[in-house]
């Protein structure tokens, strides 16, 4: 692994020889959780040592005098993943004593020495027995009493230590009030890429900062209704921007009022606004006559809405930019003359979607080069004879094009040889997509060769029965992943099939397991299952225990035990217990957990690598949280001053 250079200077002007990296892995205390506990946070009573003797640096070498090693401000891995592994042969007490701090680990995970810096001067733990005292330490803190949790958050934030990780993540904590959200909108905007709460996303559209009012808008699925939409655009500053809004407003099936359509045509932004698909089509004739050739272009693109004065005007334009697709726009219907095609300042488009006259599409058919074959594969327009022929072209990917043409029936689209990589990514295509609602259309497709054509029928959100049965049983393991992902109709048993090898995707995250179909009785039989996907199933059972849970918090599998961290029945001593896992996501599914007693949370607040993930833990006190997003303001405050 590449490490900065002064990093091993360091090393070895302190007597040590780097020997290799080491990424925790089976007990092995990850750095992240060393660093933890030599801030105090979660560590055992009587860590804390005045100095460094060398009876305890003996004990944290082995024989051979080597041990792992963090230094502060020389991270290797994210999130200080990674431990170094040194060797110590000189002798006395290697120079790491002095800044900027470290945290050691002794091989076997039993001894930790560590000297950071702290508010007070250098704070020196060293423990010994390291797991025993640690599980000590968590039965411990999760003896906390109400009274105690109750004198723990009154005295947060106290000295914030990182308030702007607060300002960035606490919008995402789930108990946060939305009076605290519309708060922290004159703070930080980021969190609104996933909130999808009507008073918030209402109070930030009526935002006076306009980054603020478009940040709901700026997302993977915006949440807002239409008359949101219409004042986003009205309020946009940006004559630019106002079109792009108006044009994600029009995608996510916002309706904009005619008035706003009127103003988007009169200012800078002309062009784009008359190529909104939403347009009023009696807006039309007065575009296409436009002195801006860029708007008589756009009227071009509603070419079956025009009528044969408006058609014919704008084919004669003298400005090529707007004959061009005027003539591409009027060749999808009329066949398009040789003579046409070679005037063309770029063919591919007429290609791949113009009716071409007889002669000319035998002629690029038979004698044109490959790319050309390729485009004028999946062209609409493609007479049957094309279509025939192009299906035997020694050319794998036109061949392949021609086996998704919807013309095809099946019999058809069998006879095609073609290619299909069933680990490409694959996306539905479009007019299968748009047959959805043809119960016999999915009959006749659910039986198709191609698999694309199955994947994309297992895309619709209902489907008859037989069809469900079928594709339930595809050999497609892809087509049965869609139908778990998109389809209301999935059947129990194919849902508990895919989960075996899948976890969920960015679009569809959480199917299979968060399929309504999916079983939630009688999993925990799976607690012993071999297969640590399936042991995570058990605690989904309304049969399962806080002894599961304690159990499945100790599994081998990383992913059982975070399933275990996530679960509302974890014990307090296993919440603080799995802070030192060594797998990041079961050490940031620890933090999150509202079993967290309150003295180790409030600690976290002020760690440097988990305030950020502390914040959004459910059980902070609402008052708790309007105080610390009191001091982010402040912190942001003295970085840039408020907008």
């Amino acid at each position: 692994m590449h490490r900065r250079p002064e990093f091993h200077e360091l090393l070895s002007s302190a007597g040590l020889t780097v020997v290799e990296d080491v990424r925790p892995a089976g007990g092995l205390l990850p750095p992240e959780a060393g660093w933890r506990i030599a801030r105090g946070i979660a560590a055992p009573d009587g860590a804390v040592r005045e100095t460094l003797d060398l009876a305890r640096w003996s004990r944290l070498a082995d024989a051979d005098g080597e041990f792992l090693v963090a230094v502060l401000g020389h991270r290797i891995g994210g999130n200080d993943a990674w431990w170094t592994r040194v060797r110590h042969t000189g002798g006395g007490i290697p120079g790491l004593t002095g800044d900027p701090g470290f945290v050691a680990l002794s091989l076997d995970g039993q001894v930790l020495v560590a000297r950071v810096p702290g508010a007070d001067g250098p704070r020196v733990t060293a423990l010994d027995r390291l797991p025993d005292r640690l599980e000590e330490a968590a039965a411990a803190a999760g003896r906390e009493t109400e009274a105690e949790r109750a004198e723990v958050w009154a005295a947060v934030p106290g000295r914030p230590a990182w308030p702007l990780h607060w300002a960035e993540w606490i919008g995402s904590n789930p108990a946060a009030p939305d009076e605290l959200l519309i708060r922290l909108l004159d703070v930080a905007e980021g969190f609104l890429h996933g909130c999808d709460r009507p008073a918030v996303l209402e109070a930030a559209v009526a935002h006076p900062d306009p980054r603020v009012r478009a940040a709901p808008a700026d997302t993977f699925r915006p949440k807002l209704t239409s008359d949101q939409w219409v004042r986003l655009v009205r309020g946009e500053p940006s004559p630019r921007r106002r079109a792009l809004w108006a044009e994600c407003a029009g995608v996510w099936g916002a309706e904009l009022p005619e008035d706003l359509y009127d103003d988007l045509l009169a200012g800078p932004s002309r062009a784009a606004a008359a190529a909104l698909p939403g347009l009023p089509a009696h807006r039309l004739p007065d575009l296409a006559a436009d002195a801006d050739p860029r708007v008589r272009a756009a009227v071009c693109a509603r070419w079956e809405e025009l009528g044969a004065p408006l058609r014919e005007r704008l084919l004669a334009d003298a400005d090529e930019a707007v004959r061009t697709p005027a003539l591409l726009a009027h060749h999808t219907a009329a066949p398009m003359s040789r003579e046409v095609f070679a005037a063309l300042p770029e063919t591919r488009p007429a290609l791949e979607k113009c009716r071409l006259a007889p002669g000319l599409e035998a002629e690029l058919v038979r004698d044109g080069d490959a790319e050309t074959r390729r485009a004028l594969a999946a062209n609409p327009g493609l007479s049957a004879h094309g279509v025939a022929a192009l299906a035997q072209d020694p050319d794998e990917e036109v061949r392949s094009a021609v086996a998704l043409r919807p013309d095809l029936d099946e019999q058809q689209r069998a006879a095609v040889r073609h290619a299909f990589d069933p680990a490409s990514m694959s996306h539905p295509l479009p007019w299968v997509q748009h047959l959805h609602g043809d119960a016999d259309a999915m009959r006749r497709l659910a039986v198709s060769s191609h698999p694309l054509i199955r994947r994309s029928v297992a895309r619709a959100r209902r489907l008859p029965p037989d069809v469900v049965e079928r594709l339930a049983r595809d050999e497609d393991r892809t087509v049965r992943l869609f139908l778990a992902e998109s389809c209301e109709d999935a059947p129990a048993g194919m849902l508990l099939e895919v989960w075996r090898w899948w976890d969920g995707s960015f679009s569809h995250p959480d199917r299979p397991r968060s399929h309504p179909n999916f079983p939630r009785t009688g999993l925990l039989r799976y607690a012993a299952d071999p297969d640590g996907r399936m042991r995570r199933l058990a605690l989904d059972d309304p049969q399962s225990t806080p002894a599961d849970v304690a159990r499945l918090a100790r599994d081998p599998e990383s992913e059982v035990r975070r399933r275990a961290a996530e679960d509302p029945r974890l014990s307090p001593a296993d919440a603080v217990r799995l802070l030192n896992d060594p797998a990041a996501h079961v050490r940031e599914s620890a933090m999150r957990s509202p079993r967290l007693p309150a003295r180790v949370l409030a600690g976290l607040l002020h760690d440097r690598d988990a305030a950020g993930t502390a914040v959004t833990n459910p059980a902070i006190p609402v008052p708790v949280l309007h105080r610390l997003l009191a001091a982010a303001a402040a912190a942001v405050d003295a970085v840039a001053p408020r907008r």
